[in-house]
């Protein structure tokens, strides 16, 4: 019912006003198609990515300043880069060292993009990027480890590798450089050195044994330090020992003397005390409780010894 009264209300229309109505909603329609095709025409570029602006596939222009920018619609399509660091794990790989040990490679990379247009036109795709960077990074790990032992490589203090990490992450900047990837490696950093589950039991038994020899190595090597020291020190007191005793002897030996020179300068003031003095010191040596004296009469030595000396 609704219909028919519209369209009895159109018969009523004069065609003027029929054809204003019909040109009112062509512009309306023009506009929202206008509205619809600016909108679509714009992009935001935000920060830690780039816009790249493909034409019929083509890379016209690259946008990394964030902010608002324009496309034409239908004609250009966006694509987004990461601007930003990015972490690459790599892949674990098998390597063979120079003395034939088979190890198990886990590292990882922080990489970037620099060069937008070269990265796509080289590698398509950031993934394809990775993948060569990995491809990179596998061969120059593989190289670097193949010269060396596997004792060297998982023992740091023996070691004469130095920087692996740093030599690695200059060798695949420098393949990158040369087949223009557009893509630069600021780090690799190897995670983790494994055997193959088949070898490392026997690897382990090797290790603890070597280190076993090196201790007992130490132990003898210290055993002979601590004699050479016991014997350095018993040396050292004997020599001090004897010194000393013979600084001893002299110096008891002056003192006698000096008594004796005393005594000798004492007694030549007094000759009389003097002998008594010598009697009396003989009577020390010569008489005991055992002791049979047999001694004239009026001897001095017996007047001496009866208390009779005056």
């Amino acid at each position: 019912m609704t219909e028919n009264n519209n369209v009895y209300e159109m018969k009523k229309m004069s065609p003027r006003e029929i054809r204003r109505v019909v040109k009112m909603g062509i512009i309306i329609l023009l506009s929202i198609v206008l509205l619809i095709v600016f909108i679509s025409s714009m992009f935001v570029v935000k920060e830690g990515e780039y816009k790249v602006v493909r034409q019929f596939g083509e890379v016209v222009r690259i946008e990394d300043n964030p902010g608002l920018n324009f496309r034409i619609p239908l004609l250009q399509s966006i694509t987004t880069l990461p601007n930003k660091k990015l972490i690459y794990d790599v892949m674990e790989r098998e390597i063979n060292t120079l003395d034939k040990k088979r190890m198990i490679i886990d590292n990882y990379a922080i990489w970037e993009i620099t060069d937008p247009a070269s990265m796509i036109a080289n590698a398509r795709t950031d993934l394809g990027a990775e993948a060569r960077m990995g491809e990179f990074i596998f061969s120059v790990i593989r190289s670097e480890l193949g010269s060396m032992d596997y004792d060297e490589i998982i023992n740091e203090e023996g070691s004469t590798r130095g920087d692996l990490n740093q030599r690695v992450t200059e060798r695949v900047n420098t393949l990158l450089e040369r087949d223009n990837y557009g893509i630069q490696v600021d780090d690799v950093r190897i995670k983790r050195t494994d055997l193959p589950e088949e070898n490392e039991q026997s690897v382990f038994n090797r290790m603890i044994s070597e280190r076993e020899t090196k201790a007992q190595q130490y132990l003898s090597q210290g055993e002979a330090e601590k004699s050479r020291i016991t014997a350095t020190a018993d040396r050292d007191v004997t020599e001090m020992l004897s010194k000393a005793n013979a600084e001893a002897e002299q110096v008891r030996a002056e003192g006698e003397l000096e008594a004796a020179e005393m005594y000798n300068k004492a007694f030549e003031q007094d000759t009389e005390f003097y002998q008594l003095y010598r009697t009396l010191e003989s009577y020390k040596k010569t008489v005991d409780g055992e002791t049979t004296i047999i001694i004239p009469q009026g001897s001095p030595y017996a007047d001496i010894l009866l208390g009779f000396y005056e």
